[in-house]
């Protein structure tokens, strides 16, 4: 059979990464404190105990939350660890700011457990959108990652990409 088709995309060394693999199932929490604020706006430290003291923090088991404070109120450092020693023995993770900025500190602990080496000398396609939400950062850091050791990066899909670097 002369007109055979064959997939030289298959048969190359090109390796993809899908960052939407590496995507970590479980609920994302957003954690206000505004409500245990002396009307939403001064921490009064008794009383802030008395609500990190009887608050159910099992119902964030196996959660990814991230602590914020919507009111425009200073908040001293120690009220924010106080409240990651709660949620540390039941959470995935527990992030200081914005839930897209969760996301990123999750895809930054993925990302740096990513052994480089087994891409040496490989050429690297990231493909591009998902449908899960992976944030743009997490195309930053894995780029950064593979750099060092990847033979070229695309980023895209097999048949339409964009080269970002070439060694």
């Amino acid at each position: 059979m002369a007109d055979q088709i064959i997939n030289r995309v298959a048969n190359s060394k090109l390796v993809t990464i899908d960052l939407e693999d590496y995507y970590p199932e479980g609920k994302r929490v957003l954690f206000d404190i505004k409500d245990w604020l002396f009307q939403e706006l001064v921490l009064k430290e008794k009383d802030f105990r008395g609500y990190i003291k009887n608050h159910d923090w099992s119902q964030y088991k196996n959660q990814y939350v991230s602590i914020t404070c919507s009111a425009d109120a200073i908040i001293p450092d120690w009220a924010f660890m106080l409240l990651v020693v709660n949620l540390e023995p039941f959470v995935e993770k527990c992030h200081i700011g914005s839930l897209k900025e969760l996301e990123t500190s999750i895809y930054q602990d993925i990302i740096n457990a990513i052994d480089g080496k087994i891409y040496q000398d490989k050429p690297v396609i990231i493909k591009g959108c998902s449908n899960k939400p992976v944030p743009i950062n997490a195309y930053v850091m894995i780029t950064n990652r593979l750099k060092p050791f990847a033979k070229s990066i695309m980023y895209g899909e097999a048949c339409s990409f964009v080269p970002l670097f070439k060694r």
